[in-house]
């Protein structure tokens, strides 16, 4: 990713033929930036309707998210740090969505344990994805113009649940 794009406040993302606009925030980090559009590029594939910071009218707001029919979230992604009262909140309100946790450049192992530790006692019937995001995302996944080409392969990618 070209340094002139860390200076902008708007940043263009395409993926799969659909493009987003994020507006970084002064107090955001480019990392956090890059995390919400690898999510949101990842699983576009899969929920194609998702959107990225769009509040749904709940008390926590998302960072990538995707609605059923019924106006309920079935896809909800979260980039960086997530409060454990939120984690615990989410996981155990929404056992019908796929959740996405996505740290820069870090183990998972303890945030895979907490989140165990957490739905142990909860039927969930979709999948909880863990992502550790590399360091040089910005070289290796983004474009000059914006466009964000990443697998699962290319990261380290955790599934802690089957549906």
């Amino acid at each position: 990713m070209s340094n002139e794009l860390f200076l902008r406040r708007k940043w263009t993302f395409k993926a799969h033929g659909s493009q987003v606009v994020m507006i970084k925030r002064p107090v955001e980090s480019s990392e956090h930036v890059m995390m919400k559009a690898l999510i949101w590029a990842l699983y576009l594939p899969n929920y194609p309707e998702a959107r990225v910071e769009t509040p749904i009218g709940l008390r926590y707001k998302p960072d990538v998210i995707a609605l059923d029919c019924q106006g309920l979230p079935s896809f909800w992604g979260e980039a960086g740090h997530v409060g454990m009262d939120k984690l615990e909140t989410l996981l155990k309100r929404y056992r019908h969505t796929h959740f996405v946790f996505a740290k820069w450049d870090s183990n998972l192992e303890a945030l895979a344990q907490v989140v165990s530790e957490l739905t142990s006692s909860i039927k969930r019937s979709a999948p909880i994805d863990l992502l550790s995001i590399p360091a040089d995302s910005g070289e290796r996944f983004f474009g000059a113009d914006g466009t964000i080409t990443v697998e699962h392969s290319q990261i380290n990618y955790r599934r802690l649940m089957q549906p």
